[in-house]
């Protein structure tokens, strides 16, 4: 009899133990998790512009100020993805986020930073567009005030630029009007003067553009290279790039971003 009841128990055990995990499994397939590729703070004294790593199998920063000064983490840079999500914040908490799905997935921010030359990488705009009523400055952001998807690496002439918005205006590849403006820019290559971190749209509402080269522009903080017609602006915040194999939504404004998130997905498309 005590033998039966110890193995009732020992079985019952097993049984609630396999229930468990089970469980577990399900509740973590229930989640899709994005990571912290790249952060640019524009007023770090680091200059993330077109030539600064976007490109190579490099480190920068430091986990501890990851969401606080330029950072990318080599490891993220390097993985497969398919979604990409652009994040502007205060201090780690989301102020604006847009997410958008590539036309070619499982392929690293690596690949595409060496090999997509002026390409648009995504389709069909953003799977998610979340601003908070408070975010501020966004008559002229290079992310949250145009439309359409994301094109990487848009070299025209003797510039260039390494995230840009399709809604905005795209410079011909022969033009020299350096009025093509997002994420990590160079003016001139070749020339330090040139390095520019994050560009505002001005002057230059999609199709046409009324600034032809030569007025002062404006950038967001201080990091950019020394040149007269090079003005330094406020900071509308930090930016940061996220990616994911299959999360299709991100957290709303108002929440604090980590290194990486669990969220749960809003579209499957397989």
């Amino acid at each position: 009899m005590k033998f039966r009841q110890g193995l009732a128990v020992t079985l019952s055990l097993f049984l609630g133990l396999t229930l468990s995990l089970d469980l577990e499994r399900v509740e973590k397939a229930r989640f899709c998790t994005w990571y912290l590729a790249m952060n640019l703070n524009p007023a770090d004294g680091h200059i993330m512009d077109y030539l600064e790593c976007w490109d190579q199998d490099r480190f920068i920063g430091t986990y501890k100020e990851a969401l606080s000064k330029d950072y990318l983490n080599r490891v993220v840079w390097s993985h497969p993805i398919s979604y990409i999500a652009l994040v502007r914040h205060q201090a780690g908490e989301i102020d604006a986020v847009k997410v958008f799905r590539f036309i070619q997935g499982h392929k690293s921010l690596l690949y595409r930073f060496q090999n997509d030359q002026r390409k648009v990488v995504t389709e069909g705009g953003p799977l998610q567009e979340s601003i908070s009523a408070m975010a501020q400055n966004l008559e002229d952001d290079p992310v949250f005030s145009v439309d359409g998807d994301l094109a990487f690496n848009w070299v025209y002439a003797n510039n260039g630029v390494r995230i840009v918005l399709t809604g905005g205006h795209l410079s011909a590849a022969d033009s020299n009007d350096e009025n093509t403006h997002g994420l990590g820019n160079h003016i001139s290559f070749g020339e330090h003067t040139g390095a520019r971190e994050i560009s505002n749209i001005h002057d230059c509402p999609h199709p046409s553009c009324t600034n032809k080269g030569g007025k002062p522009i404006q950038l967001q903080g201080t990091d950019h290279g020394v040149d007269g017609r090079v003005n330094s602006g406020p900071v509308y915040g930090n930016y940061a790039i996220y990616v994911s194999e299959d999360a299709t939504s991100f957290p709303s404004p108002g929440q604090m971003l980590q290194l990486e998130l669990e969220v749960e997905p809003a579209l499957r498309f397989f």
